[in-house]
């Protein structure tokens, strides 16, 4: 009997089904030659997701608890932090430490590659910093509209 290959799955969000997400297989590409831009999408497919860099800034402070880390991101559900902590430590970028103790104690760190993500993090936040309003209660900053035809010069931006 052929058993299935276990895969790392993300969250895909449904309108008739909020709070009954789907979890869906993540699909890599098994080459990443196709273009100069492949090692970008590379990167990003690494950290891609909706709470993996915001863990990865978390744990830059230091190792943290699995609790710790759920309640600096309160919005998240258990299964989907569960999810991307083990794709961060699938991916070698995060040491998941269990010490044999009733209660388990599980403790997330960053590892030495999982460190070299540190200048990726802190740029993302400084751009997000300096570009956008979150946190500053004004809303959204518009985003220019582009055009489909690969051209990367703003065709208008709408406020």
């Amino acid at each position: 009997m052929k058993r299935y290959a276990r895969r790392s799955q993300e969250r895909t969000y449904n309108a008739h089904s909020i709070g009954n997400d789907t979890i869906m297989p993540r699909i890599r590409h098994k080459q990443l030659d196709c273009s100069p831009g492949c090692a970008v999408e590379a990167t990003l497919e690494l950290i891609d997701g909706k709470w993996k860099g915001v863990i990865l800034f978390h744990l830059l402070q230091g190792t943290m608890r699995f609790n710790a880390i759920r309640k600096r991101l309160p919005n998240v559900t258990q299964r989907m932090l569960t999810a991307q902590l083990r794709e961060l430590e699938q991916d070698g970028f995060v040491l998941r430490t269990v010490y044999a103790e009733v209660p388990p104690k599980v403790e997330y760190s960053l590892t030495e590659h999982g460190r070299t993500l540190e200048p990726v993090i802190m740029a993302l936040k400084r751009w997000g910093d300096a570009h956008t309003s979150f946190g500053k209660g004004e809303g959204h900053v518009p985003k220019p509209a582009v055009s489909c035809h690969g051209d990367e010069q703003p065709i208008s931006v709408v406020r």
